[in-house]
């Protein structure tokens, strides 16, 4: 029925004059992305001064525009009362500081319990957002903080500054080998060519840049700070393989355990009971998406990854 539709309408700015449609869409329609309306033009939803446009077509200013938009989609993910541990949330956002172990997304193998189906149960209204409004995701064993949308604007606003790599995400690694000091890696990641579940460096891949610089020594292991610019599935645990000094624990790229000389049976045994990448999302910066307000929250360490230090660090000092 057309009142149970939601309809946008709109006028083309003047200053628009002499544009294409497609480039001035995104202007009078500013909650969506250029993408979005992009497609919704190509299915007909948007009309121009009560005709179906084409996307190439020239405005002249003073048009009416009209936006159907489509019903939220269905999803089968279910609301489950899992436990969250909320940072920050407001009407807009909310910053969750996920477990090691929590997968993300439900998936093959992964139907419920994960933090999508935890986060339609506390914010009910992200089922009307694509993917219940999370933005990017932590790998299953990686620990730290993500940031949810819980508005359709603030969703579009959050992909564009992570499109523009302005929301700053910050890491703690730790890998096995001393590097001499900090870098960058600029180097596509993509599927692996073998093997199914793994990424690779690879020409055929999607441009990945990593920054990172040394945070604490030990004697055959290294505490690094990572900061990413573009966010590939497993960025940091490719880059920092593909280098020569994988993640502690990483159990796709991590290679063989490395022992220093002469471990102690404690470290021995922390070190091969550490059974997952040592990766920990710390600190997350971003301009809110409605109020412009700069935010920032940090994440502290699990307390296996902070055993784990100290028993490097032990270790450390027993042998200088």
């Amino acid at each position: 029925m057309e009142d149970e539709k939601q309809i946008l309408e709109g006028v083309v700015p003047a200053v628009a004059a002499g544009q294409r449609l497609d480039k001035v869409l995104a202007q009078v329609f500013p909650p969506y992305s250029r993408s979005q309306l992009q497609v919704w033009l190509e299915q007909g939803r948007i009309t121009l001064a009560g005709t179906v446009p084409s996307r190439r077509q020239n405005v002249s200013g003073g048009e009416a525009l009209r936006l159907e938009l489509p019903p939220p989609p269905e999803s089968a993910w279910i609301a489950q009362p899992l436990p969250l541990t909320i940072v920050f949330a407001d009407a807009d956002i909310a910053v969750i500081d996920k477990p090691a172990g929590l997968v993300v997304h439900p998936g093959a193998g992964n139907p419920g319990q994960t933090l999508a189906n935890a986060v339609l149960h506390r914010y009910p209204e992200v089922a009307a957002l694509p993917r219940a409004g999370i933005v990017h995701r932590l790998d299953k064993d990686t620990s730290g903080l993500l940031v949810l949308a819980r508005s359709e604007r603030a969703r579009t606003a959050l992909i564009r500054d992570l499109e523009r790599r302005s929301v700053r995400r910050d890491y703690l690694a730790m890998v096995t080998g001393c590097p001499i000091a900090g870098g960058t890696i600029a180097a596509a990641v993509g599927r692996h060519p073998r093997h199914r579940l793994k990424m690779a460096v690879t020409d055929k891949g999607k441009s990945a840049l990593t920054h990172y610089r040394v945070e604490r020594r030990f004697r055959a292991h290294t505490l690094l700070r990572v900061s990413l610019e573009t966010g590939r599935t497993h960025q940091i645990r490719v880059h920092m393989a593909h280098i020569g000094f994988p993640l502690l624990g990483d159990p796709l790229y991590g290679g063989r355990l490395k022992m220093p000389p002469g471990a102690t049976v404690d470290l021995t045994d922390q070190l091969r009971g550490f059974r997952r990448q040592a990766l920990h999302a710390q600190a997350l910066a971003l301009t809110h998406p409605v109020s412009g307000e700069s935010l920032h929250w940090q994440s502290p360490l699990p307390t296996d990854f902070q055993d784990l230090i100290d028993i490097l660090a032990a270790d450390t000092v027993a042998e200088s």
